[in-house]
C-alpha cells in the first residue's frame, strides 16, 4: 500500500497521571453497566410471581431498559459538550446505582418497569464514553491496548451475565441481581471522583428536530425487535406501526441532518471511511455475538438439559478466549496490518461457527467448550483492531458523537440478530417438526425395529416418540440458525479490505 493511502498519525496525548487506576475505575463502571443487558434474564421467572406478572408483561423488564439506553444513547455526544465529560460519567454512575437499588427494592410491574427504563436512561452514557476516555488518556501507540482492555469489559460482561444472574437468583433472590451493582458502583464513582482529569465544556445547540427523529426511528425499531416475537411479527398492527414509525423517523433524520446548519450529528463523521466501515463491522459483530449467546443457554437446556449453573460453567471458557485474545491482539495491533487481524478473527469465527452445526442432542460438553474457546478467540481478534481502526483517522472534535453511535449500532445489531434467529430457529422446528413427524408412519419398517409399542399405540411409547421428534426438530433448528450466523460472517471479510491502515506512530 503507498504511503498516501496512510492516514496522518493524530498528536500523542499529554501525559496523564494515575492512567492505571483511571481505567480500573472506568471499567468497573463499564462491566457493571454492561452486565445489566443479560444478567436479569435469568431471573425473570422469580420475578413474575413477586412482581404480580404474567408471562407475557414481565418481558417488560428487558424491553423497558433496552428502549430508553438507546434512544438516549445518540445523545451522549451533545449532553458530554455541555455537561462535561467527567460530569456526565458521574452522573451516570450515581443514577445507574441509585436506579439499581430501586429496581431492587421493586414491589409491582409498573414500579419496576419505571425503574428499570430510568436505568437504560442513566446508564446509555457509560459505554461510549469509556471508549471516548480510554481513546484520550492514552497516547496513539498504546490506542491498541486501551481497546483491548475496553473490548475484554465489552464482550466478556454479556457472556458472565446469565450465569451471574442465575447464582444469585439461586442463592440468595431475584433482588439481587440488581443490589450487586451498588458496591460495583461505589468502587467505580470514588475512583472516578479521585482519579478523572476534568475536560472542557462547550458551548453546543441542541437540534431537537434531529433528535426527536432518531429517538422514534430507534425506539420504534427497538420496540418491533422486542415485540415482534410475542404478536407474531408482521401479522400484527402492532408491529406494522413500529416499521412505519422506524422507517420515517430515520429518512426524516437523514435529510433533516443533511439540510439544517447545526444537525443532531454531523454529516462529516461519516465521511470518515474506517468508522463509516467500522460501523457496518460493529453490527455484524453484534449479530455474531449476542445472537450466539441467546441461542445457546436455551439449547443446553432444553436438549441437553443442563442447568443453569453448568450452562455457565461450559460457556465460561468463551469469555477466557475472548480476554486472551484481546490481550495478545491489542499488542499485535501496532505491528500487524489490522485489516489481516479482523480477517483472522472472521475466518476463526466462521469455523467455530461452523463446528456448531455438527452439533448432536447426544454430545457431551467437550465440542461446545472447544467451539466457544476459538469463537472467543475470533471475536477478541475482530473487536481490538476494529476499534481502533474505526476511530485512528476521525477528528478528536467527533470522538463522543462518534463512539455513542459505535455503541448503538452494536447494540441495534445484537437485537436484530436476536430477533432474527429465534424468529428462524422457531418457524424451522415447526418445519423440522412436520417433515419428521410424516415419517412416523405404521408403514415405516424402520419404527417396527426402533419401536414396535409405537406402531400398535402405546400411549407411553408414542410420548416418547413425540419428545425424541420434538428434540431432533429442535437440534436442526440451531444448526440451521449457526449455518446463517457463519454465511453472514464470511460475508463480512470482504469489508476488512474497504479499511484503510492507520500510519505507524
Amino acid at each position: 500500500m503507498s504511503a498516501a493511502a496512510f492516514a496522518q498519525p493524530a498528536p500523542s496525548v499529554p501525559e496523564v497521571k494515575h492512567r492505571g487506576l483511571i481505567t480500573v475505575a472506568i471499567m468497573l463502571a463499564t462491566i457493571m453497566q454492561v452486565l445489566d443487558t443479560t444478567i436479569a434474564n435469568v431471573a425473570l421467572p422469580s420475578m413474575t410471581g413477586d412482581l404480580g406478572a404474567s408471562q407475557d408483561t414481565i418481558t417488560w423488564v428487558l424491553t423497558s431498559y433496552i428502549v430508553a439506553s438507546a434512544i438516549v444513547t445518540p445523545m451522549t455526544g451533545w449532553l458530554a459538550d455541555r455537561l462535561g465529560k467527567r460530569e456526565l460519567f458521574l452522573i451516570s454512575i450515581v443514577g445507574f446505582v441509585a436506579t439499581s437499588l430501586a429496581c431492587g427494592l421493586a414491589w409491582s410491574l409498573p414500579s419496576m418497569v419505571a425503574f428499570r427504563l430510568m436505568q437504560g436512561v442513566f446508564g446509555a452514557a457509560i459505554v461510549p464514553l469509556s471508549q471516548t476516555f480510554l481513546l484520550d488518556i492514552n497516547p496513539r501507540e498504546k490506542a491498541g491496548q486501551a481497546m483491548a482492555i475496553w473490548g475484554a469489559g465489552i464482550m466478556v460482561g454479556p457472556i458472565i451475565g446469565p450465569t451471574l444472574g442465575g447464582w444469585l437468583t439461586e442463592s440468595y433472590n431475584w433482588r439481587w441481581v440488581f443490589l450487586v451493582n451498588l458496591p460495583v458502583g461505589a468502587l467505580a464513582l470514588a475512583g472516578c471522583l479521585i482519579y478523572l482529569p476534568r475536560a472542557p465544556r462547550k458551548q453546543r445547540s441542541f437540534d431537537l428536530t434531529g433528535f426527536a427523529m432518531i429517538a422514534i426511528a430507534i425506539g420504534a425499531l427497538q420496540l418491533l425487535l422486542d415485540r415482534g416475537g410475542e404478536v407474531d411479527w408482521f401479522a400484527s398492527g402492532e408491529i406494522w406501526t413500529y416499521a412505519v414509525l422506524s422507517a420515517t423517523g430515520f429518512w426524516m433524520f437523514v435529510v433533516h441532518i443533511l439540510n439544517t446548519d447545526k444537525p443532531f450529528l454531523e454529516p462529516a463523521m461519516f465521511r470518515d471511511r474506517n468508522f463509516a466501515t467500522g460501523l457496518v463491522f460493529i453490527f455484524v459483530v453484534g449479530i455474531i455475538l449476542l445472537a450466539s449467546l441467546a441461542l445457546l443457554p436455551p439449547m443446553l437446556s432444553r436438549i441437553l438439559g443442563y442447568p443453569v449453573i453448568t450452562t455457565g460453567m461450559v460457556m465460561a471458557p468463551r469469555g477466557v478466549g475472548t480476554m486472551i485474545s484481546m490481550l495478545i491482539v491489542g499488542r499485535l495491533v501496532r505491528k500487524v496490518d489490522p485489516r489481516m487481524l479482523v480477517i483472522a478473527g472472521l475466518l476463526l469465527t466462521a469455523l467455530s461457527l461452523y463446528e456448531m452445526t455438527g452439533f448432536t442432542p447426544q454430545m457431551d460438553s467437550i465440542p461446545i467448550i472447544r467451539s466457544g474457546v476459538v469463537q472467543g478467540l475470533g471475536l477478541g481478534l475482530v473487536f481490538v483492531p476494529l476499534s481502533t481502526v474505526a476511530f485512528a483517522t476521525i477528528e478528536p472534535r467527533f470522538r463522543a458523537d462518534a463512539t455513542s453511535l459505535f455503541s448503538l449500532v452494536r447494540n441495534i445489531g445484537s437485537s436484530i440478530g436476536i430477533s432474527i434467529v429465534t424468529l428462524m430457529l422457531t418457524r424451522n422446528i415447526q418445519i423440522n417438526h412436520t417433515e419428521l413427524s410424516a415419517a412416523i408412519s405404521p408403514y415405516n419398517p424402520l419404527l417396527w425395529q426402533t419401536s414396535p409399542a409405537a406402531v400398535l399405540g402405546d400411549p407411553a411409547a408414542l410420548s416418547r416418540m413425540d419428545q425424541m421428534v420434538n428434540m431432533q426438530a429442535s437440534m436442526i433448528g440451531y444448526v440451521d440458525d449457526f449455518w446463517l450466523m457463519m454465511c453472514v460472517t464470511l460475508a463480512a471479510i470482504p469489508l476488512a479490505l474497504v479499511l484503510k491502515r492507520p500510519a505507524t506512530p
